[in-house]
């Protein structure tokens, strides 16, 4: 009996049929050459694991451990981070061999080459032949588990490495030495599991249970190279002619017995048919108990129409090309944050303690703060309202933890990268808008401790609030970019005390977000770095770029032409140290007409000064509109689609973010952007497609059109709201999900 359900995994079948209305515009492979490093492998949206090929291990380039360009491939790892510049995860590295006599103790004898045109990619799914084992390996996942599909051409011979001591780094010595601990059993004959610590970017604990379909025939543990304790470890099989090799691989961050549960609920029946753990067997949601006829399939099926479910929320009306952009986009703002916590609601705190979710069974991490407080929050506050709620009791629980809110959270502990602390803008962008499942009195006081009470990495506020800035000769790095985002938290802080009556905060932190002036030069009209003293740092360029990890500097991936614009929250403040709007405007034009030259990766996208490639730029282009010149808000927002998006693999610009840089296409398009994400307002900028339909809570619906739009009818002569005359350069949201139609007419 065991036996025969453990063979249905492997039923042969096809997979082309399940591609849905929405996920058969998805290119998973967008990204994955240049600077976007994104991945093509499975996942499902938030779903803790992400099973994708790994091209490459080592360097900056790696990041999500797939580069386009390659043509080998070292394994399939189970987790992976999604278009960001630092590296982590790649955690259960296996590798399909084909073993006719003794096994290479050299773990890059598993590399194989490949042929891209044997490679395809798409929601829930990846597929490549590998010309080394001569095997056709297929994968999928569900939310914990990364399932696989080895179709052997020989396989009388076939075997199976897993390298549990593989994990992307910034150099060789790293990779070969970030693996602390590694626990590994055998079960029984079908299942492996094991344990394994490492330190990449966070110190990182997860549990593994691995299932195999057929029995292991022999089991050989690898020689390690000096350092190294993550072991590799080879496993053959007997298998006859026709029969495939099924792995499943399901993680825990929590605890072993926590991976069983996983796999448990996750493959439904099938996990029971190979070892009961003492309790019922789940099915998968939404399917009635038994063994679908082929499980593989019915995974990689459940899984595209879970995607389609998320995807289908947004109808548009666009050319092929924008279809592709846009639910691409979606399909990547959606890979993250990651769920965390075990089907039961269990985890680990940031101090690795045992914990469980006060409701529901979720806990986020994955969280680039700095990137997504911009674009991505906003999108997910209009269109997966259901995960806003669990995602701030998900910081609210670190910060009563950790003692802060997470900087940038990874694995339930904060990495410190990147400045300020935008999980305050989140947080409090999320009660401006009305969420209130979570206690807000604990939200506010996390938010006034994280903004108040220093710790040992960036943070000084002793220094902040002496000062009303952060010293150059005080502050290690980034002394103006830390200043003008941490006044923006403030900003943030003082909106949520003012809307919960909390006079005395509100009115606290409202000074502070006036400290913006502190940095402004009057005399060259930069925000510009200012010693203790008060007096200026010379000498001073403003084009000169910085970066905190590699030159130091004032300013964080980027220049003075950049941060001068960082004041998302006091437009009109802003316009005043100009002198006006005239001024204003005139510096705006300069700002995008001025060369730079770049040598920093992720100052990229370049138009003038001007980065796309990175997020603190993200928001200028509007300014115009705010400052009364919307057409060349138009003209921008035109330039940028047409040329920092493309429909290919080397189409974006520059890092994705954890879904930002997709955000700000998504709600570019639909004609408006979050500016200042926490006062609740879209700035109008101009529409790149025809029409939208927007499926929102309570089947609710707002359309969004725009008439008489082309390549040269680029501009907005006129708004309508619900059929009514719209006067103001912004639009709410409230209006937006209460439902109805926005009009835009639109001409030369």
């Amino acid at each position: 009996m065991q036996k025969s359900i453990l063979l249905s995994l492997m039923l042969a079948g096809s997979t082309a049929a399940f591609a849905g209305d929405y996920t058969r515009y998805v290119d998973p492979f967008i990204g994955s050459i240049g600077t976007g490093h994104t991945f093509p492998g499975a996942c499902v949206p938030f779903g803790l694991v992400q099973a994708s090929p790994v091209t490459g291990g080592v360097g900056w380039n790696y990041c999500s451990e797939y580069v386009g360009t390659d043509r080998t491939i070292w394994g399939f790892t189970q987790t992976h981070l999604n278009g960001t510049g630092c590296m982590d995860l790649g955690d259960v590295l296996i590798m399909p061999a084909t073993l006719k006599g003794e096994a290479s103790h050299n773990a890059a004898d598993y590399y194989s080459a490949f042929d891209k045109k044997n490679e395809s990619a798409r929601p829930g799914y990846y597929s490549v032949y590998l010309d080394g084992p001569r095997v056709k390996t297929e994968v999928t996942s569900t939310p914990h588990a990364g399932v696989y599909r080895f179709t052997f051409d020989d396989p009388a011979n076939a075997a199976l490495l897993v390298d549990l001591n593989h994990a992307p780094a910034w150099n060789e010595k790293q990779y070969h030495t970030q693996t602390n601990a590694c626990e590994v059993q055998m079960d029984d004959e079908y299942t492996l599991s094991g344990h394994v610590r490492n330190t990449v970017w966070v110190e990182q604990d997860y549990w593994f249970v691995m299932r195999f379909s057929h029995p292991v025939a022999k089991q050989e543990f690898l020689k390690m190279e000096k350092g190294e304790k993550g072991k590799r470890i080879v496993n053959r099989f007997s298998l006859k002619k026709g029969e495939q090799l099924g792995v499943t691989v399901a993680l825990s961050s929590y605890s072993l017995d926590g991976a069983r549960r996983n796999l448990q609920t996750e493959m439904g029946q099938l996990a029971a048919g190979l070892q009961p753990w003492g309790q019922e067997p789940m099915p998968l949601e939404g399917r009635t108990p038994g063994l679908p006829a082929n499980v593989f399939d019915s995974l990689v099926e459940k899984a595209d129409a879970t995607w389609d479910s998320y995807l289908g929320r947004v109808e548009i009306d666009g050319t092929d090309d924008q279809k592709k952009n846009f639910y691409t986009g979606f399909y990547h703002a959606l890979i993250q944050p990651n769920n965390i916590a075990d089907v039961d609601g269990s985890y680990r705190d940031s101090k690795g303690n045992p914990a469980r979710t006060e409701r529901g069974t979720e806990y986020f991490s994955t969280f680039s703060c700095w990137d997504t407080y911009r674009a991505a929050h906003p999108f997910y506050t209009l269109l997966v309202p259901e995960k806003v709620d669990p995602f701030v009791r998900s910081l609210v629980s670190f910060a009563e933890s950790e003692g802060h809110l997470p900087i940038w959270g990874l694995w339930g502990r904060d990495n410190y990268c990147m400045i300020a602390n935008h999980a305050v803008s989140i947080v409090a962008e999320a009660y401006h808008k009305g969420f209130r499942d979570y206690d807000a009195d604990r939200a506010f006081e996390a938010i006034k401790r994280t903004q108040t009470v220093s710790h040992p990495l960036k943070s000084n506020w002793e220094v902040y609030t002496k000062y009303g800035y952060f010293p150059t000769d005080l502050t290690e790095a980034e002394s103006v970019s830390s200043t003008l985002e941490s006044v923006y938290d403030d900003y943030a802080a003082a909106d949520m005390a003012r809307l919960m009556g909390r006079t005395e905060d509100a009115a606290y932190f409202a000074d502070r977000a006036t400290w913006y002036k502190h940095l402004f030069d009057p005399e060259t009209r930069f925000m510009r770095p200012r010693l203790a003293d008060g007096t200026w740092k010379t000498p001073f360029d403003p084009a000169g770029l910085a970066h905190a990890e590699s030159s130091g500097g004032d300013y964080t991936e980027g220049n003075a032409w950049q941060y001068t614009w960082h004041v998302q929250h006091d437009v009109d403040g802003l316009i005043e140290l100009f002198g006006g709007k005239k001024e204003f405007l005139s510096r705006l034009d300069t700002f995008f007409t001025t060369k730079l030259e770049s040598t920093l990766s992720d100052v990229t996208g370049l138009i003038g000064q001007y980065a796309h490639g990175n997020e603190p730029s993200h928001h200028v282009a509007y300014f115009y509109a705010l400052a009364g010149q919307p057409r060349r808000t138009a003209e921008l927002v035109r330039e940028i689609f047409d040329t920092q998006y493309l429909p290919k693999a080397d189409g974006l610009c520059g890092n994705d973010d954890c879904g930002q840089m997709s955000a700000w296409y998504m709600l570019s398009a639909m004609g408006f952007y979050p500016v200042d994400p926490v006062s609740a307002r879209y700035v109008f900028g101009a529409p790149q497609m025809k029409h939208f339909t927007l499926h929102l809570d309570n089947a609710k619906t707002f359309e969004i059109e725009a008439c008489g739009l082309s390549k040269e009818n680029k501009y907005v002569k006129k708004i309508l709201l619900n059929g009514k005359p719209y006067k103001k350069n912004y639009i709410e949201h409230a209006d937006i999900v209460r439902g109805g139609k926005l009009t835009y007419i639109m001409g030369k």
